[in-house]
C-alpha cells in the first residue's frame, strides 16, 4: 500500500497542518501525490468541529479555533499524540462509517498491545476506557469527507494536562469525563505511534 508515513518531531501550528492536508488532498485528487499518515503534536488550542455549540465554552476567554472536520470542541496540546491522514476512500469502499470503524479498530488494538482495555460507542464517537465505574475518553476522533478522500485525523491522551479540558464540555460530553494512558498505566509509550501506525496500515488493507 502506498503510503507515505510523516513525523514531526517539533509542535506543528494547527493551520499550516491544515492548510497542509488540504493541498494534499487536492493532490491526490489529480492522482499527483501518495496517501497520507502523519504524526505530530500540537501547542496547546481548543478546536470547533462543525457541530459545536457556544454553550460548550465554559470559560470563555479561551482563544476558540473553528475547524470544518466533523464534531464539537476538543483540546489539543503538549503530550497528546495526534494522527492525521489524508485517505482516498475511492480506492477502498465508499463508505464513512466503515472507515471511523477502522480508526476505531485502529486505536483499540494498538491500546490492547499497552495491555490497555478499551471500547468504541457509536452514539459517542471516541474511544472510552471504563476508569472503575465511569467510562472515560481516551481518544477523539474527527473526519472530513471531500471527493470521497478522508482527511483531519484523531488524537490520544498520552500525557496531556487534563485540567486544560475544564474550559470546555470536551466533544459536547458533559456527563463522562476524560483520561490519559499515563494515569490509566504508568508505563512507556515510546513506540506507540510506530505500533498505532502499523496497525492503521493492516486494517486499512481490510
Amino acid at each position: 500500500m502506498d503510503i507515505e508515513i510523516k513525523k514531526s518531531e517539533k509542535p506543528v501550528k494547527y493551520d499550516a497542518a491544515i492548510k497542509f492536508m488540504e493541498n494534499r488532498l487536492d493532490d491526490l485528487n489529480h492522482k499527483k501525490c501518495k496517501e497520507l499518515i502523519w504524526v505530530l503534536e500540537h501547542n496547546e488550542l481548543y478546536t470547533a468541529g462543525t457541530s459545536s455549540k457556544e454553550s460548550e465554552i465554559l470559560d470563555k476567554s479561551i482563544k476558540i479555533i473553528k475547524t470544518n472536520r466533523g464534531g464539537k470542541i476538543t483540546y489539543h496540546g503538549p503530550g497528546q499524540l495526534i494522527c492525521y491522514f489524508v485517505i482516498d476512500l475511492k480506492k477502498r469502499k465508499k463508505d464513512i462509517r466503515k472507515f471511523i470503524s477502522t480508526i476505531e479498530k485502529t486505536i483499540i488494538s494498538t491500546l490492547k498491545y499497552f495491555n490497555i482495555e478499551t471500547i468504541a460507542d457509536k452514539k459517542n464517537i471516541g474511544i472510552w476506557y471504563k476508569d472503575k465505574s465511569e467510562l472515560k475518553k481516551v481518544a477523539a476522533i474527527g473526519v472530513r469527507v471531500k471527493k470521497w478522500i478522508a482527511y483531519h485525523g484523531f488524537s490520544i491522551n498520552i500525557n496531556n494536562d487534563l485540567n486544560k479540558y475544564k474550559a470546555i464540555v470536551p466533544c459536547g460530553i458533559n456527563d463522562k469525563g476524560v483520561i490519559s494512558l499515563e494515569k490509566i498505566n504508568k508505563q512507556s509509550y515510546k513506540n506507540f505511534d510506530k505500533k498505532l501506525i502499523e496497525n492503521f496500515i493492516l486494517n486499512l488493507k481490510n
